[in-house]
């Protein structure tokens, strides 16, 4: 039976050095039957030259140029010219295990439409991987095991941008690349979520992820973290928000001030709590700051959660068991 055709969706920039990697990793798939689309967002380097010899060695790889400008223009114009019927995306400057698309494609067919298909990632870098990817890496790879990667959505993306699989059709119905907030990546996860697309367990390294000083990541606006939150309260506004139950935020830090002064900017009526002595009872935006125990005294709340520290998150959340509360329904840690 002929294997359905894979569409490879990659965007790419001034990658040059990485991209001969990326490129071979994608041609040495065990799975033959696919297309790449990959479209150059204005590279100044030797990107495009580089790609066009690929592509005239192999008439699967299609090279086409943004008629817009940024990734989520890039993609459109990707998607708009394949013709798969699982798609996928990948990063310019990352490697493909020889069977992630063997791997991702079987694991879609079993499950069928309303899935994504998603493995786990291993960061590498030439010089070293900080803390703070290794801790991400973990807590992604841990969710996508499991296949509960919804679990923790409102904390970071849970779908890694260039390891998922959908039929053409699920995404479609779910806007595709539609959407113009950045960050792109967790937006489209946000409404995979929003459409009940379930995540298949997985736990088969597919994806090498790699940093380094200028990935996009790392040094494009959009993947700040005022967008971040963004998104988690516009999702969360649309998607879990019930405002038949009184709302209560805790924490009076940079991301908290953040969400507050959107609550009020937006109308949204709510209860502003923390743990800083320092903080309790003082004004802040014209929203007086009340202890913790405050919650007790509020009948059926929810509550969205910005404390960061680690320790101070597991206490809540044993505070929080006490009360009988319950993740993603009463309450949603949003770092």
């Amino acid at each position: 039976m002929q294997q359905p055709l894979i569409s490879i969706l990659i965007p790419f920039k001034n990658t040059a050095e990485f991209l001969p990697e990326c490129l071979q990793s994608i041609i040495n798939q065990s799975y033959k039957n696919w297309e790449l689309l990959i479209v150059d967002d204005g590279s100044t380097d030797e990107s495009f030259k580089l790609v066009e010899k690929f592509s005239n060695d192999d008439t699967r790889i299609k090279l086409f140029k943004n008629n817009g400008s940024g990734i989520i223009s890039a993609l459109r114009l990707a998607f708009s010219e394949s013709k798969g019927e699982l798609i996928t995306r990948m990063d310019s400057d990352d490697i493909m295990s020889s069977n992630k698309l063997e791997v991702l494609s079987n694991n879609l067919i079993k499950y069928g439409r309303k899935h994504v298909a998603i493995g786990l990632v291993h960061y590498f870098s030439e010089t070293g991987i900080g803390d703070g990817y290794s801790k991400y890496e973990a807590w992604i790879n841990n969710l996508t095991k499991n296949g509960t990667n919804y679990s923790e959505i409102y904390k970071e993306c849970v779908i890694p941008s260039p390891c998922w699989m959908v039929f053409r059709e699920d995404l479609i119905n779910a806007d595709a690349f539609n959407s113009n907030r950045y960050p792109e990546d967790y937006d489209l996860t946000f409404r995979f979520y929003q459409n009940n697309y379930k995540c298949i367990p997985c736990a088969t390294v597919l994806h090498q992820w790699r940093d380094y000083a200028t990935r996009a990541s790392r040094t494009d606006s959009h993947y700040a973290h005022n967008y971040l939150l963004d998104i988690k309260l516009h999702y969360f506004l649309k998607l879990d928000y019930d405002s038949t139950r009184p709302l209560t935020l805790w924490g009076a830090g940079n991301k908290g001030k953040t969400i507050v002064k959107t609550l009020i900017e937006n109308e949204v009526p709510f209860d502003w709590i923390c743990d800083n002595p320092k903080k309790i009872g003082r004004d802040i935006y014209g929203k007086k700051l009340k202890p913790f125990r405050f919650l007790k005294q509020i009948k059926n709340p929810q509550s969205i959660i910005t404390v960061a520290n680690a320790e101070a998150q597991k206490q809540i959340r044993n505070y929080l068991k006490k009360l009988e509360l319950q993740s993603m329904k009463d309450y949603f840690f949003f770092c």
